[in-house]
């Protein structure tokens, strides 16, 4: 095997792991992303080492393989509602090793565990001066307890950074401050120089693909076991590449190329697949046009959304303030590895397609999925509406109630916010303004935003059009919109309309904006303030009139869209290389945040009357695999498109209802209960919130309502939670099935965690996606792949009904068949076998040890520590 060799850069010289070396003229044939996953093995594979490039290399011949490898990234990525359910294991597996006679320190990070806090800012505040301030405080309040706790992680666990409120969306975060794209470190007092790789608890980690980083989203659970010191096994990825060709079009943004691409990609199963963009086209994409198609690689269903290193990432790094010699080590670190983009070059992949930019046209994705990309045209028609643009004195069917400039997927390009400003000034010269219902906001990824939009004149437009800044974090994105604008409620609750929201997001599920909006667009950001100005999404926003100015003359869209030219030339009068530092210094600097005093104890003092953190059952040895034969009743049957947000809702909680009943016996005001994503340390308020999103429909009856079940021993009708105690008490195993697509959306391990506490032994559905499937399996739950023959809802289940399923831990493996038997009063009514649906041996070893949490512990307990 080629030992290591060197690289120098101006007066330092680097060890490198040798790729070429390795590989020779083959290098150039693999993916990139294969040829970063070489260097990662090379450089950390120990005694697996040359199985493990064997396994690269022998990917060649096919462009796919069922070899493992083991990943092991350089640092972790977590933001406040993911890193707390995973702080909070990390709690209590603490103090169950305590209690089990062990010393809890030796559960502690062995990489950098960086921490953003930015997915519970609300926007109560909007459409006035002092909304930021107001938002912020409300946060604060809020959430105090739980941040405490965060500092208190800060404090027992080595390497754990929290960035406080105000710091902006980690993706942003990662983006303009923690990514170094190549990383120089200290080993065994060698000067090493290797890719920056992470692994990060958020779907839309792969993002920060646009500028050359190999990183993807995980569960809060795998990612634990990563905290630890375990790497990640994978089989060697299939890569599937989408070749770019031409260039976009004049008036076309990066969104527009976002949603063109999810909607392509969809079509095809991309699971547990890797996708590398390559191609002419690429190079005519600026590194911020790339993050915005990156970020919706969990909308397209794949682990990664790659774009190798080229000029544009260098000249990324320079706008965001990195210094001159980290970007001439990433330029020479990449030209040595082979790792910079040659738009001529085509490697092998496991598939491809072509994406001719010149025919993207400007888009929305809507009304209910992010991969239904139509014309912007065409709003009304995918309302079932009949288009008109006679302006509406009060809201009706398709109006607008909610327009959000928001997520890091758009906004973290300062191409599209200025776009967005821009439009606004011209509106502004026309006299527009959005109908008083129109709930309007801008929630930045970047602290930078404002100055560069203060700088290019372009603030003052914007906060005249209601589109003033509310906070910096997700915000209407992840479902914390806040009410909506008084006349709207009121015409939502007594007249029964379905209004719709417009935003610069990347998910529009039913409920999720907001749980009075059904129906949402996706949408660039100059896009959702034109949707604004309309007041509704039932005209041809591209030929209708928007509104009559204030001289009374039609203006129209043409009017108003910026040229690509005014972009540019305000965008080079906005930017500041300097503004990063000084803005993320100011916000991470928060007097607030400084002030939160929190416990410096290796064992953190849990609080039984606290409403946010409660010590979790199943942080713990727990009771064994769940893996066996047995006959299991159906607990809930489910359709397609079950995404994480129906299993497990992150937006505001309801003062009716089992969560909300909760809570407010134990003392909490019923008019402001906060968030489910906040309470995600509070195992019994997330169990009361499982499948309560009212789009869920159980079809083992036809009157359920969501979140319930019929117990099939009396026939009643039972919330989940006391169906599953019931069965429980019963010694009666419970299963869920499911249609294709279950568990997509966002990464939350809550919906895994809630589904465990349900006592469900195995989830079967007809595909699963990705995170959703490892969190089934960090929690011990089976997940079985279901026959394309069988759907669930075609099944005719009853309560009464058993499924049999033959899975003992001796006969458990990857992608291995497992029988399925149903029957019915005694009586089979159905034989066939599902795949358990597996990627990897440690998969595998999971399982049989009931869950990752008890298979960390035991390794705690240990006479030598975890790896």
């Amino acid at each position: 095997m080629t030992e290591p060799t060197t690289l120098s850069v101006a007066d330092k010289t680097y060890r490198i792991a040798d790729i070429a070396g390795v590989l020779g003229d083959d290098l150039t044939r693999l993916p990139v992303i294969l040829r970063v996953l070489l260097e990662n093995v090379l450089r950390n594979a120990g005694e697996e080492r040359e199985e493990a490039v064997a396994a690269i290399r022998g990917w060649l011949a096919h462009g796919t393989s069922e070899r493992e490898i083991a990943f092991q990234p350089a640092r972790i990525l977590m933001h406040d509602t993911t890193c707390g359910p995973a702080l909070v294991d990390i709690a209590g597996l603490r103090a169950s090793l305590a209690e089990a006679g062990g010393d809890p320190n030796r559960l502690n990070p062995v990489l950098p565990v960086d921490v953003s806090t930015d997915h519970s800012i609300g926007v109560d505040a909007f459409a006035r001066k002092g909304a930021l301030r107001h938002n912020m405080q409300l946060e604060l309040k809020r959430n105090a307890e739980r941040y405490r706790f965060m500092k208190w992680a800060t404090s027992a666990l080595s390497g754990v950074r929290v960035h406080p409120p105000g710091t902006g969306i980690m993706h942003t975060l990662n983006l303009e401050r923690l990514a170094s794209v190549v990383s120089a470190f200290d080993r065994d007092g060698t000067l090493w120089a290797a890719p920056d790789t992470l692994i990060g608890t958020d779907s839309h980690t792969p993002m920060i693909n646009g500028i050359g980083v190999l990183a993807w989203g995980v569960g809060g659970l795998e990612a634990e076991i990563v905290m630890f010191g375990m790497p990640v096994m994978l089989r060697v990825p299939d890569v599937v590449g989408v070749r770019l060709t031409g260039a976009l079009r004049e008036g076309v943004l990066a969104t527009d190329l976002a949603l063109t691409v999810t909607e392509r990609l969809r079509r095809i199963d991309l699971a547990d697949r890797f996708v590398e963009f390559y191609g002419p086209g690429v190079s005519t994409l600026s590194a911020g046009d790339r993050a915005v198609v990156a970020n919706m690689t969990p909308e397209f269903g794949a682990n990664s959304g790659y774009f190798p290193i080229d000029r544009h990432t260098l000249d990324y790094l320079a706008q965001t303030g990195r210094s001159p010699e980290q970007v001439a080590l990433v330029e020479a670190y990449a030209r040595r590895q082979r790792l910079w983009f040659d738009p001529e070059c085509s490697p092998r992949y496991t598939d491809t397609l072509t994406i001719d930019l010149g025919e993207v046209e400007v888009s929305l994705a809507g009304p209910r999925r992010p991969q239904d990309r139509i014309a912007a045209s065409r709003s009304a028609e995918a309302l079932g509406l009949n288009a008109t643009a006679s302006p509406a004195n009060a809201p009706a069917n398709g109006s607008v109630a909610i327009a959000a400039i928001t997520s890091c997927t758009n906004t973290s390009d300062p191409r599209l916010l200025i776009a967005a400003g821009l439009l606004a000034r011209k509106a502004r010269q026309f006299g527009l303004t959005p109908p008083a219902w129109v709930k309007t906001s801008l929630a930045p990824g970047s602290p930078t935003a404002e100055a560069y939009l203060r700088r290019a004149g372009l603030m003052d437009d914007l906060e005249a059009l209601g589109f003033g800044i509310v906070g910096y974090g997700c915000t209407t994105c992840i479902g914390n919109s806040g009410p909506l604008a008084p006349v709207m409620a009121e015409a939502v609750t007594s007249q029964k309309i379905a209004p719709v929201a417009v935003l610069s997001g990347n998910r529009n599920f039913p409920g999720r904006v907001h749980a009075q909006v059904e129906n949402g667009f996706l949408a660039s950001p100059p896009l959702v303030v034109a949707f604004a100005l309309a007041g509704d999404a039932r005209r041809d926003i591209l030929q209708d009139p928007i509104a009559p100015s204030a001289d009374g003359r039609d203006v129209h869209l043409a009017d108003l869209w910026p040229t690509g030219a005014e972009i540019d030339a305000a965008l080079a009068q906005a930017r500041d290389a300097s503004d990063y530092a000084t803005a993320y210094e100011a916000a991470g600097a928060s007097a607030d945040w400084a002030a939160l005093d929190a416990s410096r104890a290796a064992l953190f003092p849990w609080d039984e009357a606290s409403t946010y953190i409660r010590r979790p059952p199943f942080a713990s040895l727990g009771k064994g695999t769940r893996l066996g034969r047995y006959a299991a009743t159906p607990l809930l049957v489910l359709g397609d498109d079950i995404t994480t947000d129906h299993i497990s809702p992150a937006g505001a909680i309801p003062a009716t209802g089992d969560a909300g009943d909760y809570l407010v016996s134990r003392g909490e005001a019923s008019d402001d209960l906060n968030v489910f994503a906040s309470r995600r340390g509070n195992w019994e308020v997330m169990l009361r919130g499982l499948f309560t999103n009212k789009s869920v429909r159980n079809w083992l009856a036809g009157d359920l309502r969501p979140g319930s079940t019929v117990h099939a021993g009396s026939g009643e009708q039972l919330a989940l939670w006391r169906a599953a105690d019931r069965y429980a008490e019963e010694g009666r195993s419970v299963v869920v099935l499911a249609g294709e697509r279950y568990g997509m959306g966002s990464s939350r391990d809550w919906a895994a965690k809630g589904v465990a506490l349900l006592g469900v032994r195995a989830v079967l559905a007809l595909s699963f996606e990705r995170i959703h499937r490892s969190n089934l399996i960090g929690m011990g739950v089976l997940p079985l792949r279901l026959p394309a023959d069988r759907r669930p809802q075609d099944f005719g289940l009853r309560p009464t009904d058993e499924i049999e399923i033959d899975a003992p831990i001796e006969a458990i493996r990857p992608r291995g068949g497992v029988p399925i038997r149903i029957r019915r009063d005694g009586k089979d009514v159905d034989t066939f076998e599902a795949i358990a649906a597996i990627e990897t041996s440690l998969e595998c070893e999971i399982l049989r040890a009931g869950g990752l949490l008890p298979l960390i512990l035991r390794g705690a307990l240990s006479p030598t520590p975890p790896a």
